[in-house]
């Protein structure tokens, strides 16, 4: 069965043998080439989606034509920007570079993964992910556009792109930055007076909501944001044996990659730690005044390129005496071999974001190592002696030290594979509501089957001449969304994983969502390894050609959220999310006389149309003998005596006396335990059978609903299996299927929102009032559907 972890702990483990609204795009994305590597990013090339009002030119623009400074209405310079969970004991200075230092510069030189020094938020995984990003120019000026400058047109505003959930997304902000005692607070650059990495941050931090929400979390989070790649996550020691390999192949091909170690203090990557505010900003003020002092004394040549002061979080207690860190995420800047006194010698070169504090053992900065390398091969491998945070390590200290790697590929090749290869890329977006499709693990068999189902048509075999086996190659990602920007509102990543099942040979090409009954008695063919607490989780999979069917899902069921989630094959295949048509059987052929003057009787409707047009009726012979018979029997004369009893002589019924009637025949059903109708469940029965706008029903119109009632009541006693009067919102899907209608996903997400409870369940009267709805509305649309396309068009009083 499967089984959830932590992040912080994640493992390989054995998961046993069986255990909304979407948006569904393909793209397919060409390898090779000197662009092969960006070809298959989700929307590489695609319109960027732009502020909600104006677009960063229209508001550059408009700024330099006013001659005003640009405003972030969105992100303002206050505490609402900065921390949510509770006040700060001090106030921040919120300053433009140009009140900070005397001459800023955007960027000095280019931007490079010195450039990054990390300040008191906590947020190391995000600056390890930016160093990573310094190393690969084309995404670089993706991320952080160039054309920006405190000198040329410079109004105060600034623009970013980040990816988000399949667009990229150009976020605006103004330069405002918050200091103490005119010192950058959070990120800055190892150059006073440069400031794109704190700008950087300050987007994101925009991006998630505030600067708070950036504390902890995964690298692999923020390498996605800025190529919208697909991340591979390895437990070094359960790590390929060619993971050597695997590293050198991700630096060539421009992936980004970060390692960490595990601090075995419960610190959670993709959870925030649970530091106090409070304290680390008292911790942080009083680390700038030190650093005030210790400066003060120095003379330096101007103001402008006087080095930042770097302060380091106060996290000593996890430094190890090697000068590693726990609990800390490093990113992985280079991967070489070099020779070593004869021998080939594999290093690893890493850099910690805070700009310092270094490993100091074998191939540090000043280990003698280097002493037995000429000079051409230490320029090769850029080695320099200085405090900087960057430091080579062997590859044997790497894998002893570290626990975790993290891999962002900028296309899903196999990073085994020695040549790029083509990608088909298919993305559905999707959402796990709580009673309708929030049905967690196959731990949870009553409710795994309510899970939203994505089928995946695998249709050509991989192109691979030493491998006999007839076989597809695909990757499964699943990412959850939106948890780190509500983070303020007491949101956490859920534990997500995913299973696959191969669908039966009678059900290809069909759309039919898979039932309870199938996931009990099939095995799933492939899953994730585990259940895991990160925003996403993705593997790489090998199955036969075939059709399958993918279940996302959270470990819990009734955890509500969004995800996306994205299928990348090697050949050509098919993904989209099992959908069902919207439809419902024949509806009975009934309508009523408007002129109840006139008539009181239950005319036939047309059933099915001539060939020529023409309409043709229900015999009238059989349904007079059907009257009759039903006329004369007992339960007949008893049911219309209580009606007229109640409804008086013109044999109508308003609201009120319609819930009487209702009330007492239902009172007889002693197997049905249930208070009764409500007024206005009944009121809106009288406007869903109100044919003439009189505000009340005949008896055969009432006699209509009544056998419906009778019909729906009998399927609501099959799934009212404890006889507590209500029925499970899950099991709402197959009481709407038995009662003969055919509903999409959306649908069914909103009867529960309408019908359900807060311990989602479905009480007899709004299981009732929900039926009688779902049967008026497909009466109405069959009714003016003339020509049966399943296509109307009304006027707005229809």
């Amino acid at each position: 069965m499967p089984s959830a972890i932590n992040a912080a702990v994640a493992q390989q483990t054995g998961a046993g043998s069986v255990p909304s609204a979407t948006i569904s795009t393909t793209t397919e994305g060409a390898g090779g080439g000197t662009g092969g590597i960006y070809s298959a990013i989700i929307s590489r090339n695609q319109p960027i989606i732009r502020v909600k009002e104006k677009t960063y030119e229209e508001l550059h623009k408009k700024c330099l034509e006013k001659n005003i400074l640009y405003e972030d209405p969105d992100f303002p310079p206050n505490e609402s920007s900065l921390f949510y969970s509770q006040k700060i004991p001090i106030k921040f200075e919120w300053k433009r570079p140009r009140e900070i230092c005397e001459n800023p510069r955007f960027i000095i030189g280019g931007a490079n993964r010195t450039d990054i020094c990390q300040g008191e938020l906590g947020d190391c995984w995000f600056l390890a992910a930016i160093a990573c990003l310094t190393l690969n120019k084309k995404l670089l000026c993706r991320v952080i556009p160039h054309d920006q400058s405190f000198i040329q047109n410079y109004a105060g505003i600034f623009h970013f792109q980040f990816w988000r959930y399949g667009d990229w997304v150009d976020v605006v902000i103004d330069d405002c930055l918050p200091t103490y005692n005119n010192q950058l607070v959070f990120t800055k650059s190892s150059q006073r007076n440069e400031f794109w990495s704190a700008l950087l941050e300050k987007a994101y931090a925009k991006l998630h909501g505030s600067y708070e929400a950036l504390k902890g979390g995964n690298t692999t989070e923020a390498m996605e944001d800025f190529t919208g790649g697909v991340t591979e996550f390895y437990e070094i020691k359960d790590a390929p044996k060619d993971i050597y390999k695997i590293m050198k192949h991700a630096i060539d091909r421009g992936s980004l990659m970060a390692s960490s170690i595990d601090d075995n203090l419960g610190f959670s990557y993709g959870s925030a730690p649970r530091s106090d505010i409070g304290e680390l900003i008292a911790r942080m003020v009083k680390n700038l005044e030190n650093a005030q002092m210790t400066h003060s004394t120095v003379d330096y040549q101007g103001t402008d390129e006087r080095p930042a002061w770097t302060i380091v979080p106060m996290q000593y207690e996890t430094r190890m005496s090697c000068g590693l860190v726990k609990g800390h995420a490093y990113s992985v800047t280079a991967v070489e071999e070099t020779t070593f006194k004869g021998e080939k010698i594999r290093l690893v070169r890493l850099r910690n974001p805070w700009g310092q504090v270094e490993w100091n053992g074998p191939w540090s900065d000043k280990s003698e190592e280097w002493n037995f390398i000429n000079e051409a091969e230490k320029i090769r491998l850029q080695h320099k002696i200085v405090e900087d945070g960057e430091f080579w390590i062997s590859f044997e200290d790497f894998m002893r030290h570290f626990t975790k790697l993290e891999i962002c590929n900028l296309t899903p090749d196999t990073l085994e594979a020695d040549k790029l290869q083509t990608w088909t890329v298919s993305v559905n977006e999707g959402r796990w509501v709580r009673g309708c499709s929030a049905g967690g693990c196959r731990n949870y068999p009553d409710t795994f089957w309510t899970n939203p189902q994505y089928r995946l048509k695998l249709l050509e075999e991989d192109d691979d001449p030493e491998d006999e086996e007839v076989i597809c190659s695909f990757l499964v990602a699943l990412m959850q969304k939106n948890r780190r920007k509500e983070r303020k509102l007491g949101a956490n990543l859920y534990t997500i994983g995913f299973a696959i099942y191969e669908v039966p040979d009678f059900m290809h090409g069909t759309k039919h969502h898979l039932q309870k009954d199938f996931f009990l008695y099939n095995a799933s063919k492939a899953r994730s390894k585990t259940y895991i607490n990160m925003r996403e989780i993705s593997e790489r999979f090998r199955l036969p050609p075939s059709e399958y069917v993918v279940i996302p899902s959270t470990y819990e069921p009734h955890q509500e959220g969004e995800f996306i989630l994205r299928v990348f094959s090697e050949k050509r295949s098919l993904s989209e999310e099992v959908e069902n048509m919207i439809e419902a059987e024949r509806p009975s052929p009934i309508i009523f006389v408007s002129d109840r003057a006139n008539s009181n009787k239950e005319l036939t409707a047309d059933e099915d149309a001539g060939k020529d047009g023409e309409k043709t009726h229900v015999d009238e012979k059989k349904v007079s003998a059907a009257t009759k018979a039903r006329d004369g029997s007992e339960e007949e004369k008893q049911f219309r005596n209580i009606f007229r009893q109640i409804a008086g002589d013109d044999m109508e019924i308003n609201a009120e006396e319609l819930r009487n009637v209702l009330n007492n025949v239902v009172k007889k059903h002693k197997d049905l335990k249930t208070e009764g109708f409500e007024l206005e469940s009944c009121r809106s029965m009288i406007a869903l059978m109100d044919t003439d706008g009189s505000g009340k029903i005949n008896f055969d119109e009432f006699r209509h609903l009544w056998d419906k009632i009778k019909s729906w009541q009998k399927i609501f006693k099959r799934y009212d299996t404890d006889h507590s009067g209500t029925i499970n919102s899950y099991e709402m899907r197959n009481a709407v299927n038995d009662a003969g209608f055919r509903l999409n996903n959306q649908l069914y997400d909103i009867i529960t929102m309408r019908y359900a409870d807060k311990n989602m369940n479905i009480d007899f009267d709004s299981f009732i009032c929900c039926f009688v709805r779902l049967d008026a509305m497909f009466r109405a649309f069959h009714a003016f559907d003339k020509d049966g396309d399943g296509i109307i068009k009304l006027n707005v009083l229809e």
